[in-house]
């Protein structure tokens, strides 16, 4: 007979995502029993990840692995882990932003972290990418609040702000914003740029492939040409980006721009790689809004970029906008990026044990 074991587990949404976030003393240290039994507490693979707790879709199958920091001028570390709800597949090759909404409360409330007044900013470790995001949350006597004021599209309802400012994103996962040293490269007759300034992305024109970019998800997810298309371009992207065969990676997204019609900067589409987004994701807008940024880029000729040294850029999506505030320096002839800030909320769902089937 195979007993069950119990883990300490919170599910909570993080900005427009939801997953389950762990300490990292709760789960095995070796990588690979770590990632089994994840898939089993989230019930992968399976489409409908029936037998765990995850949603059965890339924005709900996700985890959060975090631990308190050894890392000078760091409170936390955290550990994204992308759950393919189909495959067996765990990846850590990407941040997420979203899930990163529900570090810091998800910190405070299993006190690795104590509050510090009336708001506390935590200073994140994202191990993916090796990069630093400050993280701050309400935390009216002594308590993280999850109620307040703040509407975000592709979210119900109103909640408390949570601030995040990212430092130094600049090719955290290529090693370089423009990993080709170019801001506009051709793949299959397709004009792209293929950008990573917290997210690796292939950024390109909707219209390059007979779209407006403005259709719905049900529309590009049923056009299996489309598809096809995309993934062989991702491929290709892949290799230039250098991040070697990507068949079996959920990098890079995939982000068609069209002009803006609803007074933001851009319109997007994005795949994450093989399912339409929702919305957008914030690391994911972050260099979407950034691509857009760039003279002689296919977004730029098709955004309406603001003035001025500190941007703020609203990216439209399939559900509303996400808004990023991006301050550049002048560096030569080109561009720094210096510091991307956006307002995400999060809610903690549930806290308690998932269980998974132990070893025989």
């Amino acid at each position: 007979m195979t007993e069950q074991i119990g883990i300490r587990c919170a599910l909570m949404r993080g900005g427009t995502s939801k997953g389950a976030y762990f300490l990292a003393s709760d789960l095995p240290a070796d990588p690979a029993a770590r990632d089994r039994i994840l898939l089993a507490a989230l019930g992968s693979p399976d489409p409908r990840q029936i037998d765990g707790i995850g949603g059965a879709h890339p924005l709900t199958s996700k985890v959060a692995v975090v631990s308190r920091s050894e890392r000078p001028g760091c409170d936390v570390d955290y550990l994204f882990l992308q759950i393919v709800p189909d495959k067996a597949i765990v990846s850590d090759a990407q941040n997420c932003g979203n899930i990163l909404a529900g570090v810091a409360p998800f910190a405070i409330e299993r006190g690795l972290v104590a509050p510090t007044g009336e708001r506390t900013t935590v200073r994140v470790f994202m191990v993916n990418t090796d990069g630093i995001a400050e993280v701050t949350v309400e935390t009216p006597g002594g308590r993280v609040r999850y109620d307040g004021d703040v509407a975000i599209d592709g979210v119900p309802g109103r909640h408390a702000p949570v601030v995040q400012a990212f430092l130094d994103t600049e090719g955290s996962v290529c090693g370089a914003l423009l990993p080709t040293g170019r801001v506009l490269d051709v793949i299959a007759g397709v004009p792209c740029t293929l950008i990573d300034n917290g997210m690796p992305v292939v950024v390109m024109p909707a219209a390059a492939f007979g779209l407006t970019g403005f259709e719905d998800a049900a529309t590009l997810e049923g056009d299996a040409v489309l598809k096809e298309r995309l993934e062989a371009i991702r491929i290709e992207a892949g290799e230039r980006m250098g991040l070697g065969d990507v068949r079996t990676q959920t990098v890079p997204k995939l982000t068609l721009v069209a002009p803006p019609r609803d007074g933001g900067m851009v319109s997007t589409r994005t795949f994450i790689p093989f399912r339409l987004h929702d919305s957008i994701g914030v690391l994911g807008a972050v260099t979407v809004a950034t691509a857009c940024l760039l003279d002689g880029a296919p977004a730029n000729a098709l955004a309406v970029v603001p003035a001025g040294s500190s941007k703020r850029c609203d990216v439209e999506h399939p559900t509303g906008r996400l808004t990023v505030e991006i301050e550049l320096e002048a560096r030569g002839e080109g561009i720094k990026l210096r510091r991307a800030a956006l307002v995400r909320t999060a809610r903690l769902l549930m806290d308690g044990t998932v269980f998974v089937p132990g070893a025989d």
